[in-house]
């Protein structure tokens, strides 16, 4: 088993679960979603996340689901686990189980109630003691935690907690953060820094600094390509193949309807059989489905014009 390092980098996309009409777990529909992101080009994969509707599922079907996914990924990309709960008995409960099964890492995001930056730095510090030795990203994501983690604490967790090898960056604004991490001397070892929101700063971010994106999009293509022309030391080419993902992309990023707009897209790119978010959730109105076919038909016009 390949487990996540310091050295992690490219893209790592934050998969769906999907999901029938009758919210019953789709686990033919999750079998051809893993092909599709690997051919895609996925670096890795990312599941349980937020855009994964973790909360909404039983424990037993977060382990069925993983287990299922690992199976289809059968060792040929590392993947990573959500296991972010109110109690760490949840967190290593089903860190022990993923990683049983052949994860590489887990995902903890930092409760709501931290308040102080010692808090918060006790926290990922309980939460490495309660997992062992198993490598984990640090989720930062302020718009949906609350919390906010500035520079110095980052330091302090990677000091002292040695198995957090991996940032996730979800901070707006965020450009600057990543300059400053990227600072000498501003951690103590380098860690990996991957991108979220939706890849919508995508190639500014990896000029600062970033090693790629774990995030979802419907076009996981799209962030493929850009990091891979950054990795070439093509910037215009980069932000050429940005340009014409962009629209969809901010569409897409709309708080509480990006989730929507995502499964409504893989659907009608025949990657899950169904759009249906299990409820709370609902999908996209006609009025909706028709803005996006919109913005699809011109991006396509606009890819081939890149061609």
């Amino acid at each position: 088993m390949t487990r996540l390092t310091e050295d992690a980098k490219g893209v790592y996309v934050i998969a769906v679960t999907p999901f029938k009409a009758d919210g019953a777990l789709d686990l033919e529909s999750t079998d051809r979603m893993v092909d599709f992101y690997l051919q895609a080009g996925a670096t890795g994969l990312t599941v349980l996340g937020i855009m994964g509707e973790a909360p909404k599922l039983t424990p037993e079907e977060s382990a069925e689901v993983v287990r299922r996914i690992l199976k289809r990924v059968a060792g040929r990309v590392p993947v990573v686990v959500g296991v972010s709960a109110p109690g760490f008995a949840q967190v290593q409960t089903l860190t022990a189980r993923v990683m049983d099964d052949g994860a590489a890492a887990v995902m903890i995001a930092p409760p709501g109630n931290l308040r102080t930056d010692d808090q918060i730095v006790g926290y990922f510090q309980q939460a490495a003691d309660a997992i062992g030795e198993t490598p984990f990203v640090l989720q930062d994501f302020p718009l949906a935690t609350g919390v906010q983690i500035a520079v110095p604490v980052i330091r302090r967790i990677v000091e002292s907690v040695p198995t957090c090898v991996c940032l996730k960056h979800e901070d707006w604004p965020g450009l600057e953060k990543i300059s400053a991490l990227r600072e000498p001397g501003a951690l103590p070892r380098r860690i990996s820094i991957l991108c979220g929101n939706g890849g919508v700063f995508l190639p500014e971010e990896m000029e600062r600094g970033a090693d790629g994106a774990m995030t979802g999009f419907a076009y996981p293509e799209m962030m493929v390509s850009v990091v891979a022309a950054h990795a070439k030391g093509d910037a215009d080419r980069a932000h050429d193949l940005f340009d014409a993902y962009l629209p969809l992309a901010r569409f897409e990023q709309q708080p509480g309807l990006g989730l929507a707009v995502r499964k409504y897209v893989l659907a009608r790119r025949g990657v899950i059989a169904d759009a249906a978010m299990r409820k709370p959730g609902a999908p996209l109105s006609a009025l909706g489905r028709a803005e996006v076919d919109r913005l699809i038909a011109r991006q396509e016009r606009r890819l081939a014009e890149l061609a």
